[in-house]
This record gives C-alpha cells, structure tokens and sequence, in this order.
C-alpha cells in the first residue's frame, strides 16, 4: 500500500537531519574545541598588563622537629555515604528509562495491533528499548573501562537469554531477525552517540549537535515547503532568475536560506539552554543524558511513523516520561548535609593523560561535593561548561580571566555551593594569566576542604608544581592532601623536594602541630575503581 506524502516526508526527512547532524557535529565540536583550547592557552600566557599580583609572605622559623613521613594508601576502602551519590544517580535513571522503555513497548504493541501478546514478547521489547538507560548508567556511574565492561555484557546477556525463551517459544522467531531487531532500533543511534559522545568532545557534543540538527532541518524543511506546490517552484525559480540564477542555484539558494534562518534559531535555543544552565534549571550531565534519550526517541519515532505519520509523537512522549520520572527521583534523592569542596592540580604536561582520572574522580566526587582546579591545556576542554562555551562563540572568553586580587574573591564567591536539580554539584576552572595563578593558588588552597595533586610525569621541569607543593605543606594539613603518582613520577626527586620544602615549613602551617606529619601518595594504575573510591574515602574521614 503506497505511503502517504506526509509519512514519506517524515520517514525520509528525519532520518537524514539525524545522520547528516550528528556526522557534521563530531568534528565541528572537534574544530571548535580546538580554537577553545588556543584561545584559552593565549589567555594563559598573557599577564594581566601591570605588576603581579602580590602574594603574601608567610614568616619562617627553624625546621620542624619531627620529620616527614611518605605513606602509600591501600585500595581497600568504600566510599562514605555522601559519595555514593553516583550509583543512587544511576537507579533514577534506570528507573526513568524503564518508563521510557515501557511507553514505546506499548506504543509498539498498540501501532502494530499485535495480538499475541506474552511475558517473554513483552520482556524483550522492553529490554531493547532500555538500552538508552545503560548508556545513561555507564556515563553516570561507571568509573573504568572495566565497570563499563560489565554493564553491557549483563545487558547483552539478559537480552541472549531472551531471545533464547523467545525461540523456545516460538521457533519461527529466530536470533538472527531478534537481532536485526535490536539493531534497527538501537544500532543507528548508538554509533551516532558515539560520534559525539567521545570524552575529547563530550563536554560540547550535545551542544554542536542541537545546532546542526536544527540548521539542517531548516534546510531540509525550505526544500520541503517550495517542492509541495508547483506554484511555489515557479515563484522560486522566477525570482532566483531575476538575479542570475539557474535551476541549480535556485536549489542551493534554498538550501542555504533555510539553513540560515534556522541556524539563527539554533543559536537563540543554545543561549536558551546555557541561560538554564546558569539559573540551575540543568546540568551539564543531565544535558548529555537527556540528548541520549531524545536521539532514541527519534529513531523509534521514525519507525512507528511507517504505521501512520501520527505515530511521530510516540518518540516525544516516551521522552516526556522518562523526563518526568527523571525530575521525580531526583527530587526524593537524599541531600549531602555538608558538602565538600576539593582543589584538583596536576601536572600539565601530562596532557590527555589526565583525561582518565579526571573523569573517574568527578562521577564519584561531584555527587558530594564540587571541584575547583586552575585551567590548564591538559582539562581546559574537558572541563568547559556550556556558559563558557557560549561566551567563547560570542567573543566574551576574555571576561572570564582573572585579572587582579578582586578578580580572585569574586571568582571565589562565585562558587556555587548548591548542587544542580539532579544532586550534582559543579566544577569551577579559574581562568588566570601568567601573574595572576599563584595568588588564585593561595586562595583556593586556603578554601578547600580536601587537595588531590596529580603527579604523574612529575620531574624537575615542573618547578610550577614545587610552588604548588611548598603552598600546601605551608597552608593545608597533609592529612587532606593526596598525591598521586605512578611509573612515570620521578620519586626520588619529589620526596626530596617534599623534605626540603619540609624544612622550610612557614611558622603559620598547620602541619607543625600534627604528632605524625605524612605525605599519602596513591599509585595509580587505571585509574581503577577502587583507586577512586579509595581517594574518596580517605578525604571523607579526613
């Protein structure tokens, strides 16, 4: 039976804005990334145009009598309940994809006036339809490579063992049309997400993608809008003519034009998102989540759109319900009472090698507590938040830069110490120029509740942080200190430096009262997540 204009239309249509948007996002959000990057590290390099920002002497007095000691932490430890917010996080979002699992089943068995319905039917349309939720687990929760690992064997699992029953029960069914099954739902969108879901362009991935999709949809739309009447053709080609265009150039005209119109749309939904990121309504993460579900919804929408063209709005309606179960198991989630702040610095050098450790340590910090770190070329795009992003677009990334002592105290009063609607707390970068990063080091330092230094690939280049390591045996107890290592840390060289700041220790350290003064390292392998929980438990007894 022929399909009607509208479901052809849609059928066609959605399909290409989806593949040719996410296609189009991955390496935009890649190119532009880059230009954050430079401009970023120009800013860095740059001193603020007068004298340094002064920093304060701290007096000193004769070494401290009791010698310092070097402990390794054992990875042995669990996490205190205040930080165990990521897997509570990870149950809400089973929990939202399961509705947005079971409304498209039902839109399925509905649409398709399937009569034979049964236990073993039932369970594997929900399990295909759920794996938006594993995705939005693994982003969430899953701190290494062998965590992620685990969760889609399990999910392939139960989905085999179903398909298992399905064939014992109905021999016609058979694994290889089960499969097709699954891919024609879910094989699309996954390899898309994957796209622009990478870690190097994660944090702007959903950005550059609402942006292409909405531009190439204008596009596809104009094109639409002139070829449903033939008076409409005419019209377009008469008035393409009167300036010199021919049939070709009359296409392009129209392409472009919708595409323009539509870009400035997008533009307007981006500043639109960023300004509900800066009044909380969102967070970054939940921003990543819910792109993952609307991108599913549209796949299944197309399918369910060869039924009748009205079935369009079963994509959107499975979303709407997985938006609503996500607000409402988030709002029951318990609050952290007292949540902490911690300091992240590292070796720059170490480049995407930070990257790993970074996005481990902050599924399992941020849900008790926020991070604040110093902007370096190793973070500076994994870090960026949407607000700084947009401002970077616009031309306004210089205002973010830290130019004086007042500059200092008004990004540190800017910290937000509310966690966002989905109980996650932020990440803070202070953006400094050459002179003003000591003096921004001291402040966060003084502020912080716990310190973990990355210092991986450490050696007597880095003197930046030897300054860095004298500011926390002056200004920090150890015991809220961890610094982190491995194969590549020159050890030798750090205890030696450690001893030596050690013996110049300022009359003011807190660390000249403590019975037992010690450094704690953490040799790192993954990282793990042990290692993560271990780092998390040591700071919340700390």
């Amino acid at each position: 039976m022929a399909k009607d204009p509208i479901t052809v239309a849609l059928t066609g249509m959605l399909p290409l804005v989806m593949i040719a948007g996410a296609l189009l996002a991955a390496p935009a959000a890649a190119l532009l990334l880059w230009l954050y990057r430079r401009a970023v590290l120009r800013g860095m390099s740059e001193s603020r145009g007068g004298a340094a920002v002064s920093v304060a002497a701290r007096s000193r007095m004769e070494a401290p009598r009791r010698t310092l000691e070097f402990l390794s932490l054992a990875t042995n430890a669990a996490p205190a309940a205040a930080f165990r917010g990521a897997w509570r996080a990870a149950l809400v979002y089973i929990a939202a994809g399961s509705a947005f699992a079971m409304t498209l089943t039902a839109v399925w068995l509905i649409s398709t006036h399937d009569r034979e319905i049964g236990p073993i039917k039932l369970l594997l349309l929900f399990w295909t339809f759920a794996w938006p939720a594993v995705l939005a687990v693994i982003l969430v929760a899953a701190e290494d490579r062998a965590r992620k690992f685990w969760i889609v064997a399990g999910y392939f699992a139960v989905y085999a063992a179903l398909v298992v029953a399905a064939h014992a029960r109905s021999p016609e069914a058979t694994w290889k049309e089960l499969a097709l099954f699954w891919m024609i739902e879910n094989g699309a969108p996954t390899v898309l997400l994957y796209l622009f879901l990478m870690r190097r362009i994660r944090s702007v991935g959903p950005l550059v993608l609402v942006f292409a999709v909405i531009a190439l949809l204008g596009s596809q739309l104009a094109l639409s809008f002139l070829g449903a009447s033939d008076a409409r053709m005419r019209a377009a080609v008469e008035i393409a003519g009167s300036v010199g265009f021919g049939g070709t150039g009359t296409f392009v005209a129209t392409l472009l034009l919708g595409l323009i119109v539509f870009a400035v749309l997008g533009w307007l939904v981006l500043r639109w998102i960023g300004a509900r990121y800066a009044t909380k309504k969102l967070s970054d993460e939940s921003l990543t989540i819910d792109a993952i579900f609307l991108l599913f919804s549209i796949n299944a929408s197309i399918d369910f759109v060869f039924e009748h063209w009205a079935w369009i709005a079963a994509g959107l309606v499975a979303f709407a319900a997985y938006k609503l179960v996500a607000r409402l198991g988030f709002r029951l989630l318990p609050k952290v009472a007292t949540p902490k702040r911690l300091l992240l610095l590292r070796v720059f050098a170490l480049g995407a090698r930070s990257e790993p450790l970074f996005d481990a340590l902050r599924k399992q910090w941020l849900r008790g507590g926020s991070i604040a770190m110093i902007a370096g070329p190793d973070l500076v795009t994994s870090a960026v938040e949407p607000h700084e992003f947009l401002d970077f677009l616009a031309g306004h990334l210089g205002r973010t830069f830290i130019e004086d002592e007042v500059g200092i105290e008004r990004r540190v009063a800017a910290i937000d110490p509310l966690p966002d609607p989905d109980g996650r707390y932020r990440i803070t970068e202070f953006f400094c120029h050459d002179d003003t990063w000591q003096a921004t080091l001291r402040r966060l330092v003084s502020g912080s509740d716990a310190v973990l230094m990355d210092l991986r690939s450490f050696s007597p280049s880095n003197q930046g942080c030897v300054y860095e390591l004298g500011r926390l045996l002056d200004a920090l107890d150890l015991k809220r200190v961890v610094f982190v290592t491995d194969k590549t840390t020159d050890r030798p060289f750090l205890e030696a430096t450690l001893q030596e700041l050690w013996s110049k220790l300022a009359n003011e350290s807190p660390n000249r009262l403590a019975a037992e003064p010690a450094a704690r390292f953490m040799e790192v392998r993954g990282p793990t997540a042990s290692e993560m929980q271990t780092l998390v438990a040591h700071f919340a007894s700390a």
